[in-house]
């Protein structure tokens, strides 16, 4: 990508997260049947989101030069993420969050990078029952679990 391009869009990245901290602690404290509290999230998120992005605005500075010569946009690849984070966004309550976040991870691993199916395999799984651990049972959370047949 473009010195220009990334750094605008590392802007608008820094003004999300500060608009999800900023409306996070809107949310209420209380949580029905969950002792993590619903602002956790997405204030978090928002905190991440500042970070990369300031990262990726200091990241532009030591760029060597502005040309995009030899680079091609990736439209199928792009639309395939999106399809898929579309689909992902409506299976998520039928399937379940550890199956729907598996299969969104291992079709986009696939669609970067082609092959290595064992790798993207190992790392979408344990990424998918990691967080759902971590979030649902050691914090108490609530995430769509498993889907019953």
């Amino acid at each position: 990508m473009s010195k220009t391009f990334d750094r605008y869009a590392s802007i608008v990245f820094l003004l999300i997260g500060l608009l999800f901290v900023i409306e996070s602690q809107k949310i209420s404290d209380n949580a029905y049947g969950s002792s993590v509290g619903p602002k956790i999230f997405p204030m978090w998120l928002g905190i991440i989101l500042i970070l990369l992005s300031l990262r990726l605005l200091f990241e532009t500075f030591k760029y060597k030069s502005e040309t995009t010569a030899g680079m091609k946009l990736q439209y199928k690849k792009f639309l395939i993420i999106i399809g898929s984070a579309v689909l992902y966004a409506f299976l998520l309550e039928m399937v379940g969050y550890v199956i729907s976040t598996f299969l969104f991870l291992l079709i986009s691993f696939q669609t970067m990078e082609r092959g290595r199916l064992l790798p993207s395999f190992i790392i979408a799984a344990a990424f998918s029952f990691g967080i759902y651990y971590l979030f649902a049972k050691l914090l108490g959370g609530s995430l769509p679990g498993f889907p019953v047949f």
